[in-house]
């Protein structure tokens, strides 16, 4: 009995490289949040025409416009009214209280910064004595423990980075 060889058939995969494999990536710095990820803007006068907002924020205080042709009160500041189109808005200051108008809570899927804050409660608040439905982190009590018409507070606070922004405080 005989016993034939095929011929082999050349290799398609390429003989392993001598060659020294490629360094590691250098470690990731921490790098700032992506602009249009970050929730909290850019506050400083050369960055925004309504840094008086954020600087009554600093000093404990809501506040924000109000045209004085019209007399709208404009929610979220503005620097030019949408009705009449002038940008000479007033400031002025917001109550510091409001009810709970609804609130919902965040479970999962927090956004950027905000994963190991989880859960927290958001809602909308209606200030007192204005006509203003505001939309804001409601803290000092779990999510559980919240209720429709609950009175609230405005409570400024700092972000972390000297920047400042808002949200409602339940009685504990």
């Amino acid at each position: 009995m005989t016993t034939e060889t095929r011929p082999r058939r050349p290799s398609t995969l390429a003989p392993p490289s001598e060659a020294v494999p490629p360094p590691p990536p250098p470690p990731r710095k921490a790098e700032p949040r992506p602009f249009l990820l970050d929730f909290v803007p850019l506050e400083g006068e050369s960055d925004t025409r309504l840094a008086r907002f954020f600087q009554r924020l600093r000093e404990g205080q809501l506040a924000t416009t109000r045209c004085p042709r019209d007399g709208a009160l404009l929610w979220p500041p503005r620097v030019v009214c949408p009705t009449c189109h002038t940008e000479e808005l007033a400031w002025v200051d917001l109550p510091s209280r409001g009810r709970i108008y609804a609130f919902s809570a965040v479970l999962a899927g927090a956004p950027l910064g905000m994963e190991a804050d989880v859960p927290f409660a958001v809602g909308l608040v209606d200030l007192e004595g204005v006509p203003l439905r505001l939309f804001g982190r409601i803290e000092g009590r779990p999510w559980n423990a919240l209720a429709v018409g609950m009175e609230v507070r405005v409570e400024p606070y700092d972000v972390g980075d000297g920047r400042f922004f808002y949200r409602f405080r339940a009685p504990e």
